[in-house]
């Protein structure tokens, strides 16, 4: 008899964001594949008898294949497991869900998603701004700061990046913001726009720095640092009440 996996959100990293059905499907998992940002306190819902796994990919560090990681859900659910496939943030967003769905689905195993408060929403929660704004930011865009092999991608479309009436928010793009900046400036959008560097969301670690995109680039082409993190710019990264 086959099991059945759960692809389940843990946010950005604070256990207390965990939703409900969330947390339900880690007490009854036999097995948890987990993120390294999806560790820590979150895994205390955990049975105590479970596998945990660590299946986590993180820049400059080694990580298992992903062709591992899609093959370990296939074969613990073909043993008739319960198990939570645990990705940090919403698992639909940069997240690789679609490679572990393919081979779970040739594999003819049932699965769900359980979705999780993304990083981004939780980083504006903490900054205290709001990601939309009545008539100057109607829009809100997430996008990856990095390609599969860790360069800025060459197919952003960067008239939109550079809207200054969009929120966007740059997941994994402190190595390439500042190659970043100075396409947008090239595409129109001023340097002194507004921007938020949001590090280790919601944790303990957890650090915000206010600037603008020219002063953040030029201090990431030294300053990289190790920690997870979100970039946002545009009209609310500095809120204010006009």
């Amino acid at each position: 008899m086959s099991g059945f996996v759960s692809f389940v959100g843990s946010g950005p990293g604070d256990p207390e964001l965990l939703t409900l059905k969330a947390v339900d499907r880690l007490q009854k998992a036999d097995a948890v594949l987990f993120d390294d940002l999806s560790s820590g306190p979150i895994l205390s819902h955990a049975r105590a008898d479970a596998d945990l796994v660590g299946v986590g990919k993180r820049a400059g560090r080694p990580s298992p294949k992903q062709d591992h990681v899609s093959r370990l859900l296939v074969d613990y659910a073909k043993a008739g497991q319960q198990v939570v496939r645990l990705k940090s943030g919403d698992g639909g967003m940069f997240g690789r869900l679609e490679e572990e769905l393919v081979a779970l689905r040739a594999a003819g195993i049932d699965y769900e998603i359980i979705p999780g408060v993304p990083s981004a929403v939780a980083a504006a929660a903490t900054a205290g701004i709001p990601l939309t704004r009545r008539l100057t930011a109607r829009r809100v865009q997430f996008v990856t700061g990095h390609d599969v092999s860790g360069v800025l991608p060459d197919d952003l479309n960067l008239a939109a990046l550079a809207d200054p009436l969009a929120t966007t928010v740059v997941f994994m793009g402190k190595r390439t913001f500042p190659m970043l900046v100075e396409a947008l400036h090239r595409n129109g959008l001023p340097l002194d726009t507004p921007a938020l560097l949001a590090e280790s969301v919601s944790t303990p670690d957890q650090t915000l720095q206010r600037a603008t995109i020219g002063e953040l680039a030029e201090q990431l082409k030294s300053e990289v640092g190790k920690a997870p993190a979100l970039i946002l710019y545009g009209p609310l990264a500095a809120f204010d009440d006009d």
